[in-house]
């Protein structure tokens, strides 16, 4: 959908305004003076040779703006003009008109659901330059989207390596590319093992935006392109999901593309670590024992906990290459949070409570919130193995704690880290007026908030 800026109504056959009681409520002076006849929600009716579409909403500015684009692409509306209402945040009124045209009909022959190809929003050079903000950051949680939503057959580690080339490296953004080959090399046996299965190969791809000169904040994204649960493999209902076990990867790559779009202040790197999880012969084997990139060798009790084996090179990469001053990781890397925290919020576990806290805040103002579960030292015992370092599932309960446990080992020298749960928020089993039924992008605005207020 195509959005463009007017700072005249004139032009225009179709009206979209907020109402607050029986007044409108809109940014600037429109002008605009009529009765308002009652309704409950929205009203679509003739006024003076024009129609006007009047919504009634209680809602966030983000829904706001979901809302009246759902209602224009309803009304099947042309010529319309949205006239933003008052709000101390229109920018996500804005996010909320771009992310609520969003439709994922790459596989329809003929798609039914369709977004207004345009829209006009009225308002001066101020709001259009929040607007521009808005752009940048909808259109990486759309590529985000995008990304998550992708069959596996189309989306390989190959083929979203090339994604991540074809849209970031013309941003500025600076493009590390490992290969199997490279993999071996650096001795990431973690990760590599499993990709054993497939026949595709794994790549491991490093994301630079250099906004400062400070030390990095280093994103890490799980990238598991599709995962059947290799050898200890998945029931068979709802396999077809695990196409989205790469929504860390992908909220990183979509993460990366908003920053270099609004030209971040700050050095960021992304990392994401990109495999497929299959059954072949050649797979590994529950009971096998790989030796990560730090030294640290591991049981492998569940190949379907393979998540946390690509994080565990991808963190150590991250930090030997780069060291970055602090970390935080996504993946969707638990049932056990879906359990805990339903599809309302994203789990987080850290070493360090400033950071936590921040990112809590970021995740009320951005709507995608957070909530902390504890680690520590007392979780250990659940992951000692008895052949090895460390075994890569616990001894039964507290499954999203263990993972996180496990997943801490592998940082180093006390840096600030956050590992960030994401299983329950990556796919939404029903729409609501800026979310499509589907993939999220959950994770973009969320981090794009904390960059843009502490580490810019």
């Amino acid at each position: 959908m195509k959005s463009t800026f007017s700072t005249s109504l004139d032009d225009f056959s179709v009206l979209c305004l907020f109402v607050e009681g029986n007044q409108l409520q809109t940014q600037d002076n429109t002008g605009l003076v009529f009765d308002i006849p009652d309704f409950k929600s929205t009203l679509l009716y003739q006024h003076q040779g024009r129609q006007l579409l009047l919504i009634k909403s209680d809602e966030n500015d983000l829904k706001k703006g979901g809302l009246c684009i759902t209602e224009i692409a309803k009304h099947d509306l042309k010529n319309a003009i949205i006239i933003p209402p008052k709000s101390d945040n229109l920018t996500d009124f804005f996010i909320g008109i771009e992310l609520g045209a969003y439709r994922f009909n790459h596989y329809f022959s003929k798609p039914s659901n369709k977004a207004p190809e345009s829209v006009t929003i009225f308002g001066n050079t101020t709001l259009e330059s929040l607007h521009n903000e808005a752009l940048a950051i909808s259109q990486g949680v759309c590529f985000t989207r995008d990304l998550v939503s992708e069959p596996s057959n189309i989306l390989t580690p190959e083929a979203f390596k090339d994604q991540i080339v074809e849209k970031l490296k013309p941003l500025g953004v600076e493009i590390t590319i490992l290969d199997e080959k490279e993999i071996l090399k650096r001795k990431m046996f973690a990760l590599h093992g499993v990709a054993k299965g497939s026949r595709k190969p794994p790549f491991l791809v490093a994301m630079h935006w250099k906004g400062n000169d400070e030390q990095p904040l280093a994103i890490v994204g799980k990238g598991v392109c599709f995962d059947t649960g290799g050898i200890s493999i998945k029931p068979s209902a709802n396999m077809h999901e695990m196409k989205y076990d790469m929504g860390g990867a992908g909220c990183v790559t979509g993460l990366m593309y908003t920053l270099a779009k609004r030209k971040a202040k700050a050095n960021v790197l992304g990392i994401v670590g990109l495999v497929e999880n299959m059954p072949d012969g050649n797979a590994q084997n529950p009971g096998d024992v790989v030796t990560s990139m730090s030294g640290q060798t591991i049981e492998v009790l569940n190949t379907d906990a393979e998540g946390r084996l690509v994080l565990a090179d991808a963190l150590t990469y991250v930090q030997q290459d780069f060291k970055p001053k602090a970390i935080i990781d996504l993946a969707t890397l638990t049932g056990a949070m879906v359990v805990a925290l339903g599809r309302h919020y994203a789990g987080i576990f850290s070493n360090h409570d400033e950071m936590s806290a921040k990112l809590y805040q970021s995740g009320l103002a951005t709507n995608e919130r957070v909530w902390r579960l504890p680690i520590g030292s007392e979780y250990n015992k659940d992951i000692d193995s008895d052949i090895a370092d460390m075994q890569n599932i616990g001894k039964g309960g507290a499954g999203s704690i263990t993972a996180a446990q496990f997943i801490g080992r592998f940082i180093e020298n006390s840096t600030p880290w956050i590992h960030i749960d994401i299983a329950g928020v990556t796919w939404a089993k029903s729409p609501n007026p800026y979310t499509p039924k589907g993939a999220t992008g959950y994770g973009v605005r969320l981090l794009n908030h904390l960059i843009q207020n502490h580490f810019e």
